[in-house]
């Protein structure tokens, strides 16, 4: 595989994260247009603020960066990050040990370069009936090899079952023209993987969970992948209209704050994007952009 090709594909796919950025972030701005009555209507619609982030290597080189995308305090998104991100450089030997822990890469002691493009998402919800939701779909490459790597999960506080099936539902109406073994095997993987072992519970309801993909043929992988992106708004939006005009109690608002406690327990112990992030220096904040602005333990 020639450098000129990877260099080609690397491109296109850290364009694509982009693209699909763009269209998430316009269509989450007009859910909070469109909110103009009903619960926590009032108030200006909520906006993305937008801010560069960096990297710095274990040199203190530049390895790269991204877009950091969050609304706070939206009419229907209390708090929602969409980041975008493109880092590169030596791996640190902490990142080496946590990758090859898990995946063979062939000479990566030798040559410890790497490249890694992708979206990450998190919404928390003002209305405890609306679920949070996570997504994110992105690209790893070395000398030694590319993969592919995302996925999607529904988190309700609040669950209902048509919700979860209709989410289920769309996920695999993507996943299927690609392969019917793809969406039951990858569920199968989001159940183990969101799975919670201190508390003995899922952190939500599933969806797709994928990692380490590579059949061996990158257009095929890569428009997979692009499917798992496209079906992120059909399947969520749908959701967020079922429910955004429902009224909720206090009692609701408390159910929400301690599952988001659950949020928050796995994805500072448990995650590996978390733990990546942090591993290769890349900006705390847009690593932790995931977090909810409020939770409670009890």
């Amino acid at each position: 595989m020639t450098d000129d090709l990877f260099t080609d594909r690397k491109r296109r796919a850290a364009l694509w994260f982009r693209e699909l950025r763009d269209q998430i972030v316009a269509a989450f701005e007009g859910v909070e247009d469109a909110h103009t009555d009903g619960p926590h209507s009032g108030g200006a619609p909520g906006r993305f603020e937008l801010r560069e982030t960096s990297r710095q290597g274990p040199d203190g080189s530049d390895a790269g960066g991204g877009l950091m995308s969050v609304m706070r305090g939206g009419r229907v998104f209390e708090k929602v990050g969409v980041n975008v991100s493109e880092v590169y450089g030596p791996l640190g030997d902490q990142a080496q040990r946590s990758l090859t822990a898990r995946k063979e890469i062939p000479g990566l002691q030798d040559d410890p370069r790497f490249w890694a493009s992708g979206i990450s998402l998190v919404a928390h919800m003002q209305n405890p009936h609306v679920p949070a939701v996570h997504m994110n779909t992105r690209m790893f490459w070395t000398p030694g090899g590319w993969w592919f790597g995302g996925g999607s999960d529904l988190n309700p506080c609040i669950e209902y079952a048509e919700d979860t099936a209709d989410f289920h539902a769309t996920l695999q109406r993507h996943c299927d023209p690609h392969g019917a073994d793809l969406y039951p095997r990858f569920k199968e993987w989001a159940d183990e993987y969101f799975f919670i072992p201190h508390r003995k519970r899922a952190r939500g309801v599933g969806g797709i969970f994928y990692d380490d993909h590579c059949t061996g043929d990158w257009e095929a992988d890569f428009a997979f992948t692009q499917d798992v992106g496209r079906a992120f708004l059909p399947a969520f939006l749908a959701q967020v209209e079922r429910r955004r005009m429902m009224d909720w109690s206090d009692a609701d608002k408390e159910t929400q704050l301690i599952h988001r406690g659950l949020y928050a327990e796995y994805n500072l112990v448990y995650d590996r994007g978390t733990k990546f992030g942090l591993q290769t220096g890349h900006d705390p904040d847009a690593v932790l952009m995931s977090l909810p602005p409020f939770a409670r333990w009890v």
